[in-house]
């Protein structure tokens, strides 16, 4: 087997961390600024900036349940074909790829068709009032239309991560950051676009990204390639992709149903201004998540593939820098939220009663953030080991049985201000689900690495039946 990926199971696990996650951390960094210079931008534009900003915030629901698929077709299929990489079993690996690219054609084109005719309504009931509407309505407009380019751009490079080949990957990010960067003042001030030349900038930034993954997976320098032979779809390889990709699908799509939560709530009780201030501190939140997404993205081939090898030494080394790296991170985070907000705030806005707004509820927002690094690097640990069912679990924990309820029960017990009750919904349930997530781990992570180092065939009869049948083989 040839490709950089065939030596996760050799070499200090530390140096492989560093490797692999250093360039998905500096990806992830400027797909930060990728994410957020919309807002930067749109929220400086003088008069309506801060509208603009509003309307802008008001479309995330729908942009998260684009990404939830993706990621649902990507970080599905990327563990899967690690593990079967770690086995040797490259063929397999082939066609989960194969099958996942065929998946994520079909979505787009069924997302395209399905949201653009009902925009206007979508985001009425997510909370936009009769002057934000115009804004988020031009915005989402042209979004909708690159579907196609966001799902393959985000879900295709999953496979190229996977094979140990984070430097590709990260120039998937940078091309499209860069050109999208570069092309915002452009569209919005240049040609006077506003919000609808952010979203063309996002778009055309999108697409230039998707033809970067699609060269390198069609091409000859990847271990892993789209073979024609591999595309159609099998119920028996995308079942377990699909079950596993559940848990990221939810964790990114229940994003979307917690802004509509917040963002109607906040509507109901403080108007514009504290959507605004919900879009910057999610914007903030978003800003510092995604480098340890990175960082996770660098540990999940490491853990998955050593995993397949059944060499738990290596697995355990990888989950123990990951922990201790994201528990340095959040901790820095916090203090960060607590002592310096307005530095953060004054990033995404100029106008002194938003800021002075959004200084307040940020660090309301962000005071449960250090117990992140418990909750992220356990839960992306069974998500990379293929523990499909509870990390769907955990997925639906935190926001869906904690945080939507929180921010409906919260605000009864604040009557002389109700907004604080909504903030306060994210701090409590990052505690509360942490502490949940981190004790089952406590339990569960030790078992799952007896099986692999004391019952070698039956773990590895389970890994079979678990992940793909044999289908034919691809063809060329």
């Amino acid at each position: 087997m040839t490709g950089q990926n065939a030596d996760l199971g050799s070499g200090s696990v530390g140096k492989w961390l560093a490797k692999l996650a250093i360039p998905s951390i500096i990806a992830q960094l400027i797909n930060a600024l990728y994410n957020i210079v919309d807002r930067m931008y749109l929220g400086h534009m003088g008069d309506g900036g801060g509208l603009a900003l509003t309307g802008v915030g008001l479309c995330f629901p729908i942009v998260m349940v684009i990404s939830a698929f993706s990621a649902f077709v990507g970080m599905g299929g990327g563990p899967r074909a690690s593990i079967a990489l770690g086995r040797g079993d490259r063929e397999g690996a082939e066609r989960i790829l194969g099958n996942c690219f065929s998946l994520l054609l079909g979505i787009s084109v069924t997302l395209m068709a399905v949201l653009l005719p009902l925009a206007g309504p979508l985001l009425r009931c997510f909370g936009a009032s009769d002057a934000t509407l115009p804004y988020a309505q031009d915005y989402l407009t042209f979004y909708l239309c690159g579907t196609l380019f966001v799902q393959m751009s985000l879900g295709m490079n999953s496979f190229i991560t996977m094979q140990g080949r984070a430097t590709i990957s990260m120039m998937t990010v940078v091309i499209g950051a860069v050109l999208n960067i570069s092309l915002d003042p452009l569209f919005i001030y240049g040609i006077n676009m506003g919000v609808r030349g952010a979203a063309l900038a996002t778009v055309l930034s999108q697409a230039v990204s998707c033809l970067w993954v699609l060269w390198f997976l069609f091409g000859k320098k990847t271990a892993l390639r789209i073979r024609r032979g591999c595309l159609r779809p099998r119920w028996n390889i995308l079942a377990p992709v699909m079950a596993l990709g559940l848990s990221p699908f939810v964790m990114q799509a229940t994003e979307s149903a917690i802004n509509i939560v917040f963002n109607t709530q906040l509507q109901t009780y403080g108007g514009d201004v504290a959507v605004g201030a919900m879009t910057i501190c999610g914007s903030v939140l978003q800003m510092m998540f995604l480098p340890m997404q990175g960082l996770t993205q660098g540990a999940q081939p490491i853990i998955s593939f050593n995993y397949g090898a059944r060499k738990p030494d290596r697995v355990r080394r990888a989950f123990f820098l990951l922990l201790g790296f994201e528990v340095f991170f959040y901790m820095l985070l916090f203090l960060s939220c607590q002592l310096f907000p307005q530095v953060l705030v004054s990033v995404f806005n100029d106008d002194p009663t938003l800021t002075e707004y959004t200084v307040w509820a940020l660090r309301i927002y962000m005071a449960g953030c250090f117990m992140m690094a418990v909750q992220g690097s356990c839960q992306q640990t069974f998500l990379a080991l293929g523990q499909s069912k509870i990390s769907l679990f955990f997925a639906l924990l935190r926001k869906v049985i904690l945080l939507i309820p929180l921010a409906y029960i919260l605000p009864c017990f604040f009557p002389q201000n109700p907004v604080f009750g909504v903030f306060l919904a994210e701090p409590v349930a990052d505690i509360a689900c942490a502490s949940v997530v981190g004790i089952t781990f406590l339990f569960r992570f030790p078992k799952l690495m007896r099986q692999i180092e004391n019952l070698p065939e039956e773990f590895a009869r389970a890994i079979e039946e678990d992940s793909i049948d044999s289908p034919p083989r691809c063809g060329n």
